[in-house]
């Protein structure tokens, strides 16, 4: 099998070059593709708990830190007590964070538009049934059995 033919090859080629377009774009306000990927997935106006906030990134939680932490120094986030769960800590944006918040979702909007623009409705139908087919088989070891 050629190389250009593998799945995985295409996922990961296509995934690290959207990746680089939009760290060339964070670049341009001051931050990274990370950064405001965890601006779009807090709940901006009542925050989220900490601990939701990986999975629902699907990143480990030390990677998230090491985020967190910077966007704290950088004033876009702060750390809140969770009102209804006081062990629990709700992630929040601040005034500077939500104008980045919105930078950010103009970026993923504006890359979405021209990808519309230049796929078909039908194919974009069928990209987005073989990701989940392949994140349902992934997630149900369907592909390589636990031994």
């Amino acid at each position: 099998m050629k190389r250009e033919e593998s799945i995985d090859y295409a996922l990961r080629a296509t995934w690290q070059a959207v990746a680089r377009m939009y760290n060339e774009e964070a670049g341009k306000f001051g931050t990274t593709m990370a950064t405001g990927l965890t601006l779009l997935s807090i709940d901006k106006e009542k925050g989220t708990p900490s601990t939701a906030l990986g999975p629902k990134m699907g990143m480990e939680a030390t990677s998230l830190s090491r985020i967190l932490k910077t966007m704290e120094e950088k004033g876009l986030i702060e750390r809140k007590r969770n009102p209804q769960d006081g062990r629990s800590v709700l992630i929040c944006l601040t005034d500077f964070g939500k104008e980045k918040r919105e930078v950010s979702k103009t970026v993923v909007l504006q890359f979405n538009e021209a990808i519309r623009n230049e796929v078909s409705e039908e194919k974009l139908r069928h990209f987005f049934e073989v990701t989940e087919t392949i994140n349902t088989l992934i997630t149900e070891r369907k592909i390589y059995s636990e031994s």
